[in-house]
């Protein structure tokens, strides 16, 4: 299996309030580790209000199903609902250095 890393770019909605946005991103971890492959999430802003979700999974497979069975999830709703699609730009990475 190859390590993926998954780095989701976007901004939030006008009218969203970041601290509830954290919120509905926390509220995704059961899911997210109930995968079983899911190796570590970080989630960051920058300066400009440009946010990052980097999640780290076993294997591009994995990320893959993941993100397609977020979306029937009812937990991903309130995370979704704070994102503004139109700046949202996902990709993937093969990971090749990582702390042991």
């Amino acid at each position: 299996m190859t390590t993926t890393a998954e780095i989701v770019t976007f901004r939030l909605k006008p009218d969203a309030d970041a601290a509830a946005f954290v919120q509905a991103a926390q509220g995704l971890m059961p899911f997210l580790t109930g995968t079983g492959d899911m190796i570590a999430r970080t989630l960051s802003v920058d300066e400009d209000g440009l946010w990052t979700d980097h999640i780290t999974w076993t294997s591009r497979t994995a990320a893959d199903a993941a993100a397609k069975a977020m979306f029937e999830r009812p937990e991903a709703g309130p995370f979704m609902a704070l994102i503004e699609p139109a700046d949202m730009v996902m990709r993937h990475a093969v990971v090749h250095l990582h702390p042991d």
